[in-house]
């Protein structure tokens, strides 16, 4: 396989795993409470949502892009479902095929605008982050045109389960995050398709030149990342049972730092979903065992921040050691 087709390093994927289960050691002596069944299912419930976002935008950063979109993202599909199950059972069609209907629609709507934003990408090489960032912004304002400033509570109550209940003891959301994680992550690890992707993130134009269909499989991932938030924007509205503008706010910051910290190259190439689930774990692990702490909430921002830099800069330097013995062969 070529050079510019790869996964990150197993070593650095292990060092993390081994920090990980460090940082389980020191806050089971340090945190009352952390070292429980029932708080590490609820780690697992709280980092699932964010989760299978990530996954995602892992295959888009390998691939070289990024998406701004997700906060706002979460936010719209769980409005304009909830709009749709309010519409249509007002109009006497039953609850569970308005709430059919509506998930439906968010599905759909969301791989849209990915695709969207990968056809602009391709057509008028606008970068991503350019396209995402101002979709972000008009995600936000049709949100709350939806909901006109207020939450829409027009689910029914068993809805709730998709984003609150449990099966046999296990969080439903931490189930969906597992599923994602397995379908993902054999799409990107024993498919042409995946390893498609490491070769456009790698050398775009060697890509090509192989006959790589770039801008397809660009629409592909984008629509699928978009269509994972408009998922985990389902699960939100049926934990806080309504469709609000005003949720997922920041979390573009919590999934890029999950799949930074797993591994992924922000210049693409690099990367894989393993290292982007420990990654989200750690995350989840980190914040749980602050909360636990007492850490004021300010300090916790701090500490995240300082580790998306470590995360970035070690990458930086592995690559740069990697291109070091790559000119000396």
């Amino acid at each position: 396989m070529m050079n510019w087709i790869r996964e990150n390093n197993p070593l650095k994927k292990q060092m993390l795993l081994s920090i990980l289960i460090l940082l389980c050691v020191l806050l089971s002596m340090t945190a009352r409470g952390f070292f429980s069944v029932d708080n590490f299912l609820n780690i697992l419930r709280n980092s699932s949502m964010k989760g299978i976002i990530a996954f995602g935008m892992t295959m888009v950063m390998i691939a070289g892009e990024i998406d701004l979109t997700v906060g706002s993202a979460v936010a719209f599909s769980g409005c304009i479902s909830a709009w749709v199950v309010k519409t249509m059972v007002a109009m006497g069609v039953s609850p569970i095929a308005a709430v059919i209907c509506g998930i439906i629609l968010a599905l759909v709507a969301g791989f849209a605008l990915g695709s969207f934003s990968a056809v602009i990408r391709n057509k008028y090489e606008v970068p991503t982050f350019i396209i995402t960032l101002a979709l972000m912004t008009s995600l936000f304002g049709l949100a709350n045109l939806i909901t006109r400033g207020f939450p829409i509570t027009s689910y029914p109550p068993w809805f709730n389960f998709l984003g609150g209940g449990y099966v046999l003891g296990i969080p439903f959301p931490a189930i969906i995050f597992l599923v994602v994680f397995f379908v993902v992550n054999f799409i990107m690890s024993s498919t042409t398709f995946g390893r498609s992707v490491y070769a456009i993130g790698g050398n775009m134009e060697a890509a090509r030149l192989s006959g790589i269909k770039v801008a397809r499989i660009k629409v592909i991932i984008m629509g699928l990342t978009s269509m994972l938030m408009a998922l985990s924007g389902i699960m939100v509205a049926s934990q806080i049972m309504s469709g609000t503008a005003t949720t997922a706010k920041g979390w573009e910051m919590d999934v890029i730092s999950a799949v930074v910290i797993g591994g992924t190259s922000m210049s693409g190439g690099t990367g894989s979903i393993k290292g982007t689930f420990i990654g989200m774990i750690f995350l989840g692990v980190l914040v749980n065992g602050m909360t636990l702490l007492n850490i004021n909430e300010y300090w916790q921002y701090v500490v995240r921040g300082g580790l998306i830099l470590g995360a970035v800069l070690l990458n930086v330097v592995h690559e740069k050691k990697q291109m070091g013995s790559i000119a000396l062969v």
